[in-house]
């Protein structure tokens, strides 16, 4: 390639970089067209993957100021740029990955921070962004209707006293 079709890939990709909440590293030795093909389609609402130069690559995250991927960029490399849910996205890796074992996941970053393959592991174990915020809502709704039940209490607790005085004041009077 000419210098300045070298220029312009790094430039695209350091405006991926820039413009992605994470990005993961991977090794897709031995996979076939039509394989990448399905990993794209099942990755295309979260993040874009795309067949990257090593070199290249290199000098791009340094532009964009992605640190942490310069030791797992050998052999054939591919990234996973993630602009949506970074969890959906580690969880498709790791779904295609457990499916076409050739897929290697190497390295990657979130938010500026490096992340190891176990990382990636880890972020694609946790539970998507809706289930967490029903989780949050469960116990934020806990704790209001404990702080209720705190309120009313006493002054339920007040009637039951009430009523037991004058059902004994009536069963007494009766008696008498």
């Amino acid at each position: 390639m000419a210098r300045p079709d070298k220029a312009a890939a790094v430039a695209e990709l350091s405006d991926l970089f820039r413009e992605s909440n994470a990005a993961v590293l991977t090794e897709y030795r031995g996979l076939t067209v039509a394989q990448l093909k399905q990993l794209r389609r099942s990755l295309s609402g979260n993040a874009t993957f795309a067949v990257v130069k090593n070199t290249l690559t290199a000098i791009a995250a340094k532009e964009a100021g992605v640190e942490g991927l310069d030791d797992a960029l050998a052999g054939p490399s591919a990234i996973a740029f993630i602009t949506g849910d970074p969890v959906e996205a580690a969880k498709g890796l790791r779904d295609f990955a457990k499916a076409n074992p050739q897929l290697v996941i190497k390295a990657g970053v979130l938010d500026g921070r490096p992340l190891t393959a176990e990382d990636i592991t880890k972020l694609a174990d946790l539970e998507s962004r809706e289930v967490l915020l029903a989780k949050a809502a469960g116990v934020f709704k806990a704790s209001l209707y404990q702080a209720a039940y705190l309120f009313t209490a006493p002054a339920s607790q007040a009637v039951r006293t009430i009523d037991a005085l004058r059902e004994k004041q009536a069963s007494q009077e009766s008696a008498a």
